[in-house]
């Protein structure tokens, strides 16, 4: 049985996931900084809470220790697991502003990949996914026709582009692990105030596929729930 471990999974897209990735067969391990939601939302779907605060070392380090002593492996990583950050004009911006982003969007994922990695390498077929945006693509925030051109969020565009870059360097340097991200879209969730026009279900699309497709569909892809995105957009 595929075992899958989650950040932020006590909400939103990472609970949505938790929740169609048990019904696909997966254990699923709930990974959540907030306890009191990351046992709720564990309890609803019937999986496993594991404390996880991607800004932190030691808690990171501890839920490997925690996979390790009662799975014993991963077969799949899903760092889902992000905050959004100012909205608008950046003539405010602060340094601290840009490191709460990045610790989280960036930092956070290469913190529990780096702790995970002895778990997944256990795993006949191992899988990291990204939960990256289109929102951090060159292309897609320069085409009017797009809602990602609308949107003036300075660090958290700027967090997924480099977290698709992250990916690209993973999947390069990874040898057996296949890495790769998904971009939701335009989602309703707290992240954006339920304003996005997909549907939590929608938004999981790219997800679920990334993380049920067979060991053959390669690595280093960047998919949407519309299919494939060049990584040069």
């Amino acid at each position: 049985m595929t075992i899958t471990f989650i950040t932020g999974a006590n909400k939103g897209l990472g609970r949505e996931t938790a929740r169609r990735l048990i019904e696909c067969g997966h254990t699923v391990l709930v990974g959540a900084r907030n306890r009191e939601q990351g046992e709720e939302a564990a309890a609803a779907l019937c999986a496993r809470y594991v404390p996880i605060d991607v800004t932190d070392d030691a808690s990171v380090a501890a839920a490997a220790a925690n996979v390790a002593e009662q799975e014993g492996s991963i077969d799949v990583l899903i760092n889902n697991a992000g905050v959004h950050g100012p909205v608008g004009d950046p003539s405010d911006l602060t340094a601290a502003d840009a490191r709460a982003i990045f610790d989280v969007n960036v930092i956070g994922v290469v913190r529990t990949t780096t702790a995970f990695l002895p778990l997944l390498r256990r795993s006949d077929d191992p899988l990291i996914v990204n939960v990256s945006s289109g929102m951090g693509s060159l292309a897609l925030t320069h085409d009017p026709s797009r809602p990602e051109s609308h949107v003036v969020a300075p660090l958290y565009t700027s967090s997924k582009a480099a977290l698709t870059m992250l990916t690209t360097q993973y999947a390069k340097a990874l040898k057996g692990i296949r890495v790769n991200a998904a971009d939701p879209g335009y989602t309703a969730t707290d992240l954006n105030g339920h304003s996005g026009p997909q549907t939590v279900t929608e938004g999981t699309d790219a997800i679920v596929a990334l993380a049920t497709e067979g060991s053959s569909a390669g690595t280093g892809r960047f998919v949407s729930r519309h299919g494939e995105i060049p990584w040069s957009s």
